[in-house]
């Protein structure tokens, strides 16, 4: 019995056992052990996420602000300032859209029209080659009598000028070394009819003899011509501004190498404009009209990108 009650006893106690081992966790102490004093170690890392913050963000205004510089900077290089080149892309300007020019091979050994080597400027090119190409939208016409090759009789070429002056004109291929003439034409959609001649000589001096560019030439359908005279004042401007790249003739023939000319007023349905351009042994031709009057622009274009191919 003894030993039993003793047994009894013993889960008894386990309540007693329990209340007094209850308070050892010190759960009222519990707000002493808390991290709090890391917490408070924790808040000056938040300016310095902050400023990682801030950092990245003024790199990537200025990452976005070099981007734009750079997008400006390119744009600028491939859309140039249309006053300053002449352009092979038509903006709404009235300018024609051009292939890209490029000028013919040489034969092995020969030089430019403008090396030094080449006093006389004379083109070893074929003459068909230097031909300006038709721009875009542009279709071919048969007002140019030109073969396969490009080539045109001299019969042909002078139906471009006054009937009353064709013989007196070829008298002066027959005496002035006329070696080849070349030619191409095409009509634009507005009904712009444009037509390139190139007359090859035997040397500098036999273009010098032509008579087919003046200002009294009369051609067919336009007995009374009159100087350019917007190209008169750009040609002016240039030689004032020798070295400029922003005026007509520029990285083309000099200013005094190329003519322009009007048909005065009053014309009548169609008005013609006639441009002459000499370099070395060849001598350019181009006539260009439409019923109504005629753009300045693309005639003046027109010219400058043939200028190219021949200087």
């Amino acid at each position: 019995m003894t030993e039993q009650n003793t047994t009894d006893a013993a889960p008894a106690a386990a309540p007693d056992l329990v209340a007094e081992q209850a308070p050892e966790p010190v759960a009222e102490q519990a707000p002493e052990a808390t991290p709090e004093p890391a917490a408070e170690e924790a808040v000056p890392a938040a300016p310095k996420d902050r400023r990682k913050l801030f950092a990245a963000l003024r790199w990537t205004a200025a990452v976005l602000v070099f981007a734009a510089v750079g997008a400006g900077t390119a744009y600028g290089v491939v859309q140039p300032e249309r006053t300053e080149i002449p352009g092979l892309s038509t903006l709404p300007d009235g300018r024609w859209t051009y292939p890209e020019l490029a000028k013919p091979e040489l034969p092995a050994g020969a030089p430019l029209p403008g090396a030094t080597d080449n006093p006389d400027g004379t083109h070893y090119a074929a003459l068909s080659a230097l031909l300006l190409p038709a721009p875009e939208g542009s279709r071919p016409d048969d007002t140019v009598k030109a073969d396969k090759d490009g080539k045109v009789e001299p019969d042909a070429f002078l139906e471009e000028y006054a009937a009353d002056d064709r013989a007196k004109l070829k008298e002066g291929f027959e005496y002035e070394g006329l070696r080849q003439i070349a030619g191409r034409s095409w009509t634009m959609p507005d009904g712009t009819r444009t037509r390139v001649y190139l007359l090859r000589f035997h040397s500098s001096s036999f273009v010098d003899t032509f008579r087919g560019c003046a200002i009294n030439t009369r051609l067919t359908g336009a007995d009374a011509l009159s100087v350019d005279l917007s190209w008169s004042k750009a040609k002016n401007e240039q030689s004032g501004n020798a070295g400029s790249g922003d005026r007509p003739g520029a990285g083309t023939l000099s200013p005094s190498d190329i003519s322009l000319y009007e048909e005065s007023k009053p014309f009548g349905d169609e008005q013609v404009r006639f441009g002459c351009l000499q370099t070395g042994d060849v001598q350019g031709v181009i006539i260009q009209s439409r019923k109504g009057g005629l753009p300045v622009l693309p005639f003046h274009q027109t010219v400058i990108l043939q200028s190219q191919l021949l200087s």
